[in-house]
């Protein structure tokens, strides 16, 4: 799995970009959000997800992880791939989608190219929970609700890693964080919460 790139950006076109990491070229689609922030730096560092077809390997690069987590839930939900993710990520950008969803906006979603009205009411049905214990609403309020959030995001993928189940780290990462509140360190967090589950 790559995570992420750090290297050159040679090439840039709302679609993909091109960057050099120590020699080697890296093609990797973006969306326009992602676009729309990198600019024209030189260096860039893009969070990434590699997608395995029987045809080919796509690397998915995004300049937030808000952005990134975002497009691994949407690929979660059936009937939603990779190039239909990036397209409602282009359209809507993260924080406003995850609005949409724990607001319940299937007119919304459906405004968005290949989102029809089962896609849409799908979506919902199966991200609302998710993207509510991620914290979703934060994500448009202070930059420490924010940085909370991907602490606790990250926290609960080290548990989910380390063979806990996604139901049983969200647990104890919950109950660690409503006993001490946002003002543990990513490290702290994951301790107590492997003592607690």
């Amino acid at each position: 799995m790559i995570a992420y790139l750090k290297g050159r950006l040679v090439h840039k076109e709302p679609a993909f970009v091109i960057i050099d990491v120590h020699g080697i070229g890296y093609q990797v689609m973006i969306s326009l959000s992602t676009y729309s922030e990198i600019k024209d730096r030189e260096d860039i560092t893009l969070q990434t997800v590699l997608v395995v077809r029987e045809d080919a390997h796509i690397l998915y690069g995004f300049a937030s992880s808000a952005e990134k987590i975002m497009f691994q839930q949407l690929v979660s939900v059936n009937g939603i791939g990779p190039g239909t993710a990036m397209m409602v990520l282009s359209s809507m950008g993260a924080a406003d989608l995850r609005s949409a969803i724990i607001k319940e906006e299937v007119h919304t979603l459906q405004s968005v190219k290949g989102i029809g009205a089962k896609t849409a009411q799908r979506l919902i049905l199966e991200l609302k929970d998710k993207v509510r214990k991620e914290g979703g609403e934060g994500l448009t309020g202070p930059n420490s609700q924010a940085a909370h959030n991907n602490i606790r995001a990250e926290a609960l993928t080290a548990l989910m890693t380390l063979g806990f189940s996604r139901q049983a780290a969200e647990k104890s990462i919950d109950a660690v964080l409503k006993k001490s509140g946002n003002s543990l360190s990513l490290e702290d967090l994951v301790k107590i919460a492997l003592k607690s589950a």
